[in-house]
């Protein structure tokens, strides 16, 4: 790619050119650019390109083709046509995770106003329905006068207000949506009413925009677990059998974490006769999968919202604006999970059943059974009926004023109310499943495992290659957990404006944000485990047995169905199964009903907060005129400080609080920002901004008490959580250098170079810690005593950088012959070039949490490349889009440090084709049509070496939607 000195170079060659130019233009900034009606494709492409024209920080727009409008089925969608916006997490029913230039910690405000969820920082921007939106603008560098968070960007979401339009103004829209793997059609509706009236006192304007969208939605995956080493022959020495047996071992034994290290970042050696010493002794090994598992889920959720806007202009020198925002969401996830750990098996016959891969010691595939006479039947293979249901509502109060309180000077104030509640509960049952043998292949092509299972050719009365079979199974464990998180906040914002003339200033502005917030969370859980055979399915309510189907589409050589729990009946029988279960009370006894308030199922405060923000900002604006062009821009300082006195309280096991600590975090830091924009000969400009932007630590993240959890895998190992209250805000230096150039209408060629240098980058760190289950028992009934952890921290002990450049351009050809007349492009493309410091840890001294030196890896969830090319047609009453977006691939995370072998994780490239089709019918009545993910693409993650660590298959539903809206 490039080295930053480069860009560094480019910056001052930029600032050289500005300082001599030479002619004299008007060209101000016009940062109060309302959107009234954009009708079409290409008139709201010319208003978004207006709108970055105007402003004078680097900022991307997508504007609504018409009032209801909003391009794609949520705005994350739109966005991904942004330059250097990039989006990932297609799953359940739409795109989820949005980042800018790589990097997804994005403020969300709505109409300047920074909301939240629940004791979150952020806003889900996906919760608020397209419907209600204008306008959204993407903030990539910004000025002092706006919030500091964030230190990708700014996403600002806009709404109607009724001074949009000239009078009254009806809209209702209505759209079926059809989910192709889900097989059902959903309703996406819509209503706003505005009206403005001219009344003695002033004008005032009312307005009512209400939203209903609900969505169903199935997501299928598979996936190949964790790559763990196995002797090929009984191992040497003592102890080397990972249950602390001596003797004669069984061959194929998966060797213990003690005689290997996880969290390689490379993994073991691959290659045939690989070896590793064990107590000393040299036992040769290969490397196989610990696990498949595939998951179907699918899910019902609905978003209701309403938007209240009321304006009243009692004359041209003052305004005063109310405003209410509820955002609602209601879903219910069911996650049907097929489980099955192919190295809890030992009687393999090493020389017949497994084939690896060529010239490597890896396994491609093998056969298992399901246990061993010498040592017990092994549950290798589960399934897990779970039901996780959430709910938010999230409200928004604002009262404000604007006036011109002089010729010279101008002041708004705004208060701001909030209050977002966020539940959850989660209900699950494990099916344990007996089963004969099966055969794995966990790479059969491109990437997606398969498996197979087998009859017992023994047995005559069952068929053990039959997943449906209620014979096969017994009830397993069952978790019953829940939380309520509750944030509330209190904010006043005022911003002045003093219009001066002095040595090319021309505009003071200075202000405060002055916010309370206070965030409670609460919780409870209990997992309850039973004896297997107690419990036989065939025993169950037949109410209760469903079973998955279709998996996979046929896209798989996989089961297309298993056994399962009815998750409805389990909802609506919780108390029977809390019975069952046995579920205790504080003093120890049973408990038959929830209601009556069992020790374990009580809400539990897990930690309360009040946090104190002030943010004060000065900056001035500036234009200098040359005979060549305009100079102007702003240069200023916020100052922000957050002081946090929090409560945390530590549970037992029973759920009981047992600790509590009392304590504060705060910070306080300066923010500067220098922006400055050329403009040469009117369509010819170039920018360049020196910006800080910052993230403060979320608030779960202070707890300074150790969770721990035994683990559901075998690896043996536990792992715990711990929160950091030391942790600061981490910040980011940014620097911009762009060229743009407009021609015609809606015509803009553009370019940007940048680099972010980000300092104290959270991330965990990794030691390694016992904890004692003095009153805990394993499936044998005997005490687990201590057991041995993986335990992590976040901590501020990274740096990262990221350099990269956008393109894009926006070309609707003038005077094109005949049916081509109308045909326009929009297109982007994003490279970026990332590093970050992942702490390395001392391995002779394991309990030590402090690392001892840093490995400078790539960023999570940065691609090197992006684009996006929209085909746009609009001619007479037809207007049509056709866009494809396309990101490389990007390393998302580190795989579970106790077995990860290699450590790193990876997305597949990913690509979307969309479309969308309107059709004027009258003035007033519009047609749509609308289909996102044409080319059912298959999303994928992989380890380091994806031809033979491949991780996880999964696709998702394709959606086409047909609409009306009309409009008076």
């Amino acid at each position: 790619m490039f080295k930053p000195s480069l860009l560094s170079l480019a910056v001052a060659t930029s600032l050289l050119a500005m300082s001599q130019g030479v002619q004299a233009q008007e060209n101000t900034e016009n940062d109060n650019v309302e959107v009234i009606e954009v009708s079409g494709i290409r008139g709201s492409l010319a208003k978004a390109i207006d709108i970055k024209r105007e402003k004078i920080e680097v900022v991307d727009s997508i504007v609504a083709e018409d009032i209801g409008k909003f391009p794609d089925n949520n705005v994350i969608e739109a966005l991904q046509r942004v330059p250097g916006v990039q989006v990932t997490n297609r799953d359940r029913g739409e795109v989820g995770t949005l980042s800018i230039r790589g990097l997804n910690d994005i403020t969300t405000t709505v109409n300047g106003r920074q909301m939240y969820i629940s004791t979150g920082r952020f806003y889900t921007m996906a919760d608020t329905p397209a419907a209600l939106i204008s306008r959204v603008d993407v903030y990539k560098a910004r000025s002092a006068d706006k919030l500091p968070s964030g230190i990708a960007g700014q996403v600002d979401v806009m709404t109607q207000r009724p001074f949009n339009f000239d009078g009254a103004k009806f809209v209702v829209a209505a759209r079926g949506i059809y989910s192709d793997q889900e097989g059902t059609i959903d309703p996406n509706v819509s209503a706003m009413a505005s009206n403005t009236w001219e009344l003695d006192s002033g004008k005032f304007g009312a307005l009512l925009n209400v939203a209903y969208a609900k969505t169903n939605w199935r997501d299928q995956a598979i996936t190949a677990g964790a790559v763990f080493p196995y002797f090929t022959a009984n191992p040497e020495g003592e102890g080397a059998d990972r249950f602390g047996n001596v003797g004669d071992f069984p061959a194929f034994e998966r060797i213990n974490s003690a005689y290997w290290d996880p969290g390689l970042e490379q993994g073991l050696p691959n290659t045939v006769g690989s070896t590793l010493n064990t107590n000393g002794y040299t036992n040769e090994y290969i490397l196989s999968r610990d696990a498949v598992f595939a998951s179907d889920l699918s899910g019902k959720r609905e978003r209701p919202a309403v938007n209240l806007s009321l304006q009243f202009a009692p004359n041209d020198k003052s305004e005063y604006l109310f405003e209410a925002f509820y955002n609602g969401y209601r879903e219910t996830v069911r996650n049907s999970l097929f489980f099955t750990f192919p190295d809890s098996a030992y009687n393999i016959n090493f020389d017949d059943d497994i084939v690896l891969y060529e010239g490597t010691n890896v396994v491609k595939s093998r056969t298992v059974y399901d246990g061993d006479p010498r040592y017990g039947v092994w549950e290798s293979d589960f399934n897990s009926t779970d039901a996780d249901e959430r709910q938010t509502d999230t409200y928004m109060f604002a009262l404000g004023g604007k006036w011109d309180l002089s010729d010279y000077f101008h002041l708004e104030a705004e208060i701001v109310n909030q209050k977002s509640v966020f539940t959850s509960d989660f209900f699950a049952v494990r099916l344990l499943h007996d089963y004969y043998s099966m055969t794995v292949d966990f790479n059969t092509y491109e990437g997606v495992p398969g498996l197979e299972f087998h009859d017992n050719p023994m047995t005559s009365d069952i068929d053990e290659s039959d997943l449906l079979d209620p014979r096969l199974y017994s009830m397993g464990p069952s978790w019953d957990n829940g939380s309520r998180d509750e944030g509330t906040s209190n904010a006043l914002y005022l911003d002045a404006n003093w219009y001066v003339d002095f040595g090319g200033i021309k505009q003071i502005d200075f202000g405060l944000l002055y916010e309370k917030r206070s965030i409670n969370n609460r919780s409870r859980g209990a997992n309850i485990i039973v004896n297997q055979y107690d419990i036989p399915m065939t025993s169950m309510p037949v109410e209760f047995l469903d079973s998955t189907e279709d998996f996979f589409d046929g896209r798989a050589d996989f089961p297309d169905g298993w056994l399962i729990g009815d998750i409805d009946y389990m909802l609506a029988n919780k108390d029977a199964f809390r019975e069952l279960y046995g579920y205790y009370d504080e003093n120890g006894a049973p408990i038959d009903n929830y209601l009556t308030g069992g020790a374990s199922l009580i809400m539990r405060r897990t930690f309360e907060a009040d946090e104190t923000t002030l943010d004060l900002y000065a900056q001035a604006s500036f234009e200098y005129d040359f005979d060549s062009g305009v100079l102007d821009g702003t240069f200023g300082l916020r100052y922000t400080d957050a002081k946090t006195p929090y409560i945390f309280d530590r549970v037992d096991t029973a759920n009981q609080i047992v600790e509590q600590d009392n304590g504060e975090n705060g910070s306080s830091d300066v923010l500067p920002s220098f922006i400055a924009r050329y403009t040469y000969d009117d369509n010819l400009l170039f920018r360049f901004s020196y910006t800080e932007t910052m993230r403060r630590p979320d608030f779960g993240a202070l707890n300074p008490y150790t969770t721990y959890s035994k683990g559901v895998t075998s690896v043996g190992t536990g792992t715990a959580n711990s929160g950091n209250p030391n942790l600061k805000p981490v910040i980011s230096t940014n620097l911009d250098l762009s060229i743009e150039y407009y021609f015609g209408e809606a015509n803009a060629i553009y370019a940007t170079l940048f680099q972010r240098e980000i300092d104290g980058l959270v991330v965990s760190s990794r030691s390694e810690i016992y904890y004692d289950y003095p009153n805990d028992v394993d499936e044998d009934g005997e005490e687990i005593g201590e057991l041995l952890h993986i335990l992590t921290r976040p901590d501020n002990s990274a740096n990262g950088e990221l350099t990269g450049y956008e393109l894009g351009v926006v070309y609707f050809p003038e005077e094109l012959p005949g049916l081509l007349d109308g045909f326009g492009v929009q297109a982007s493309y994003t490279a970026l070039d990332s590093s970050q410091d992942l702490p390395i840890y001392d391995e002779d001294d394991p309990t030590n949490p402090e690392p001892i030196g840093f490995d400078t890896v790539e960023m999570f969830g940065v691609s090197d490349s992006s684009f996006s090319v929209v085909l746009a047609y609009e001619k007479d009453d037809i207007s049509s889009r056709l866009s494809y977006v396309w990101r490389d691939a990007f390393r998302y995370d580190n795989e579970t440090a106790i077995f990860a072998n290699p450590l790193a994780r990876y997305r597949a490239p990913e690509t979307s084709l969309d479309f969308q089709l309107s059709y004027n019918v009258s003035e007033n009545l519009v047609l749509t049509f609308d289909a996102t993910n044409l080319t059912d693409e298959k999303f994928q993650a992989y380890y380091q070496q994806p031809d033979i660590y491949n991780f996880s298959s999964g696709i998702y539903s394709r959606t086409y939607a047909l609409g009306l809206r009309y409009s008076l």
